[in-house]
């Protein structure tokens, strides 16, 4: 079809809609001028307010649609999180153990590296990701995926605020504009809805379509994702809820640290600290855990046990023998989780590594007190 000099808006409109859909470039409109023998300047001009950055235009989006939606993304209602102080603390209890080195590099330099981290559960890695960033001074955004997490949960989407619709960024939009590190946790509880993080993911930034405006990422933004798995699902069932993750998506992580559990020696620093700001002078107490839990990993490894101790639940163990004042008492309610014939040759392991514990009068003593 040849449309005239005298193309009028609609006919630009459509015939650009059917060649290229509702988005495209200057590069596309240079084309479709050459197809049709018309000028570039003459169709520019009247396809002006569907313009929504240089070089590019939506037609489901007039230049008064994203000026009235960029008068409430500034409206006060929409305050936002640029104020906050997304620094974490720098945490008195952390042991440097593992990648952490290598991790915290990654952050120092600034580039844009995504890094994926993969472990069992409870060995440190998100609290490593966090104190890197209290370390280096750098704002860290961390966000909790589930099966659920859509791409509203991660770019963003308006809001009733006060009564009024208004724009919010979500976590990623505010990573990329502010050059924090994003922190994906859990990500292979995802399902294929995070592929919308695949141009972000290339270092590209992304593109708003709902209120037609590009954000490049600001120097120093990164990504950072954690799992259980390594993205290819959970073939013995330990972690029910895991997803094989698109294999594209994976391979856009160009490095992958693999996180053990800290050595004993590590492991009893970490407990020896914890100890200490909770007021717990047995530190005893914290080396027989140590050697208790490394016994259990080591089965576990071997295929004797289906269960395993993570450092997590040593500094649970820690806690709860804070509150109660009883060392067998602290391990059962903190074992009590695991199914009846492994909670209980957990304790029975911990009664052999411990001779000062009783095991015969822990179960009287496990509800003392309560009416």
């Amino acid at each position: 079809m040849t449309f005239e000099l005298k193309m009028t808006e609609q006919q630009a409109v459509d015939g650009l809609r059917g060649t290229y859909g509702t988005e495209f470039t200057a590069a596309d409109v240079k084309a479709f001028c050459a197809m049709n023998d018309i000028g570039y300047a003459t169709v520019t001009k009247k396809i002006q307010k569907y313009k929504v950055s240089k070089g590019k235009w939506n037609l489901e989006v007039t230049t008064k649609v994203v000026e009235d939606i960029e008068k409430s993304f500034n409206a006060p209602a929409a305050k936002p999180t640029i104020e906050q102080n997304l620094i974490p603390q720098k945490d008195e209890t952390f042991v440097k153990f593992g990648p952490f080195a290598d991790l915290k590099k990654i952050i120092q330099s600034k580039l844009f590296y995504p890094t994926f981290i993969t472990g069992l559960s409870g060995n440190g890695k998100t609290f490593s990701v966090e104190q890197a960033c209290a370390q280096l001074g750098r704002e860290l955004i961390r966000v909790n995926i589930t099966i659920e997490t859509d791409e509203d949960d991660l770019i963003g989407g308006f809001r009733l605020v006060n009564g009024e619709t208004v724009w919010h960024n979500g976590p990623v939009v505010e990573a990329l504009e502010r050059g924090s590190i994003l922190l994906l946790d859990e990500i292979d509880l995802a399902s294929n809805k995070i592929l919308c993080l695949q141009s972000i993911l290339e270092g590209n930034g992304v593109f708003l379509k709902k209120i037609g405006r590009v954000v490049e990422p600001t120097r120093g933004f990164n990504v950072i994702a954690t799992a259980n798995t390594k993205g290819k699902g959970s073939d013995d069932g330990r972690f029910i809820g895991t997803n094989v993750l698109n294999e594209a998506f994976l391979e856009r992580f160009p490095v992958t640290f693999e996180q053990d559990y800290p050595s004993p020696a590590v492991e009893s620093k970490i407990l020896e600290r914890v100890a200490s700001t909770l007021g717990v002078t047995d530190i005893d107490f914290c080396k027989r855990l140590v050697d208790w839990g490394d016994i259990i990993r080591k089965t576990f490894y071997d295929g004797g046990i289906e269960e395993i101790i993570s450092t997590r639940r040593l500094v649970h163990i820690l806690r709860a023998y804070s509150i109660f004042n009883d060392k067998m008492k602290a391990i059962q309610v903190c074992v009590n989780r695991f199914d009846e014939e492994t909670k209980q040759s957990f304790i029975e392991l911990y009664d052999k590594v411990d001779a000062d514990v009783n095991l015969d009068s822990a179960e009287d003593k496990m509800y003392e007190g309560e009416e």
